[in-house]
């Protein structure tokens, strides 16, 4: 196992139960994994604020994994900037979001999705938005809000 900082290895990071059904191959070329490999160091300042392990969703998808999971064209997960995540030993969604907007941790979009996860970006724009979505039809909500 390939670790790309100290709690967050490659495999975790481009798991997908999706490519694995679908037989797809999910692994970064060179430029994707150099990007991915700076979102797992700065996953460790999330670790390290929350204080608890970070069970990983979705990381890293190849354009072949994303059109199947019907993802954004531009999403940051492309290109190795963004982690989708629970840590159910910190809290809900909704308070891991809350804390880390609330923290020093410069990310570029930070995302309370669906009341089910967190997903962060690390994008180099680092625009530090915070957002909410709770429906496909409502889309997107400026700030970390409470599920309705």
């Amino acid at each position: 196992m390939t670790n790309l900082s100290d709690h967050f290895s490659l495999q975790e990071l481009t798991h997908s139960d999706t490519a694995v059904r679908l037989k797809l191959s999910n692994l970064p070329p060179t430029a994707d994994l150099e990007r991915l490999t700076s979102t797992a160091q700065a996953m460790e300042a999330v670790r390290d604020l929350l204080g608890k392990p970070i069970k990983v969703s979705s990381g890293y998808r190849g354009a072949a994994l994303n059109r199947a999971v019907g993802g954004a064209r531009s999403s940051a997960h492309c290109f190795g900037y963004a982690v989708d995540f629970r840590c159910d030993g910190f809290g809900s969604p909704y308070d891991v979001c809350k804390a880390i907007a609330g923290s020093g941790i410069v990310f570029d979009q930070l995302i309370h999705e669906y009341g089910r996860w967190t997903h962060i970006s690390f994008d180099p724009r680092r625009r530090k938005m915070p957002l909410s979505i709770f429906s496909a039809k409502r889309g997107y909500l400026n700030g970390i809000l409470p599920v309705p």
